[in-house]
């Protein structure tokens, strides 16, 4: 019987390259995507790369009837949940718009789910869940302390996750719910053929693909936010992972979900991450030094709410999920710029 897994949001950055992996290692793939921050043309290159199809549904995650036919129509064993919004400044500006999409897709989707007796879910979760922790290598024990709405709204899903997960003890006679909850660093990259990458709605968000456009001459300037933390050369350090690396993260957690492990149900948070950390200086040099182009950056003030390092303990996913990074840092720079020049105005 085939394993057919549902990735919602799977036309988006990360959705795509899990579209990708999961045809290549045997599953079937069923995609709903509202394409509010994605393109199709993603999901058409997937298939081109992989020589497999894929079926798309073009809906939004919280219109329940839409998602239900979804369900009905495709035999679905598990689903993966990467339907989001995530710009940290967006959700400070957009609160409100981040809380409906973000928790109440969730509740529509783990609803939708429920009612057709699929109970298998590897959520997109992310480290900002941690907020400031008092230690700089995040393990999953740490209190959850998000500090910006985008993730406290990552920190709401995982309560209501791990709610649903306790909520099958009163439900004895029913299936229980088999959760992964996988914690996220800073993800980066692109697949290695350089027909997908991140294509990020005007300027980027995120610290790689704002290299590679200034690198490109799309950009004028870098800024690189605060020289004076108590690091090696002053600029902040966070973990980077490669998003090939990432996805397979996913794979190793569906496999898991679908083993012994989760025979009695559960819901847990894994951390996948590098396990070590790169400042902003480090990721620009790297970028240089591979590519050959020159990056012109300039140093700014400290952003409000950023922390001066921290980085992943993947400890817990190396050890049951049987999951750790193979790629590094100039993995991750040789293959943004191979999209980037492939890709000069994105997917359009």
């Amino acid at each position: 019987m085939a394993n057919t897994i549902l990735v919602t949001g799977g036309a988006g950055y990360i959705g795509s390259h899990a579209c990708l992996e999961l045809l290549q290692a045997g599953y079937q793939v069923v995609v709903v995507d509202n394409l509010a921050n994605s393109k199709l043309e993603s999901l058409k290159r997937v298939q081109e790369i992989t020589g497999k199809s894929l079926a798309f549904y073009q809906v939004d995650i919280r219109d329940h009837d839409a998602l239900a036919d979804v369900f009905a129509k495709e035999s679905i064993n598990a689903v993966i949940h990467f339907a989001g919004l995530k710009a940290v400044g967006e959700s400070c500006e957009q609160p409100q718009m981040y809380y409906h999409n973000n928790v109440y897709g969730t509740l529509v989707l783990t609803q939708v789910m429920a009612e057709s007796n699929v109970k298998q879910l590897v959520f997109s979760s992310s480290a900002t869940v941690y907020g400031a922790a008092e230690q700089v290598q995040y393990t999953e024990d740490l209190p959850i302390g998000a500090i910006n709405p985008y993730g406290r709204t990552k920190a709401m899903v995982e309560d209501i996750l791990r709610d649903l997960s306790a909520s099958d003890s009163l439900k004895p006679s029913q299936s229980p719910w088999k959760i992964a909850v996988l914690r996220y660093f800073n993800p980066i990259g692109a697949h290695e053929s350089g027909r997908i990458g991140e294509d990020p709605n005007g300027i980027p968000n995120n610290l790689m693909p704002y290299v590679t456009q200034v690198a490109i001459g799309k950009l004028a300037q870098l800024s690189v936010f605060g020289d004076d933390y108590p690091t090696p050369d002053g600029t902040g350090i966070r973990d980077y992972i490669h998003v090939v690396d990432l996805v397979k993260g996913h794979i190793k957690a569906i496999e898991a979900l679908q083993s012994e492990k989760f025979a009695d149900g559960g819901c847990k948070a894994y951390n996948l991450g590098a396990g070590k950390g790169c400042s902003v200086l480090e990721i620009i040099n790297t970028f240089e030094k591979v590519t050959g182009r020159k990056v012109n950056y300039k140093m700014a003030p400290r952003r409000a709410g950023d922390l001066a390092e921290y980085f992943a303990d993947p400890a817990l996913a190396l050890r049951e999920l049987n999951w750790k990074v193979e790629k590094n840092l100039e993995d991750m720079a040789a293959d943004t710029w191979n999209w980037q020049v492939n890709n000069p105005q994105g997917y359009n």
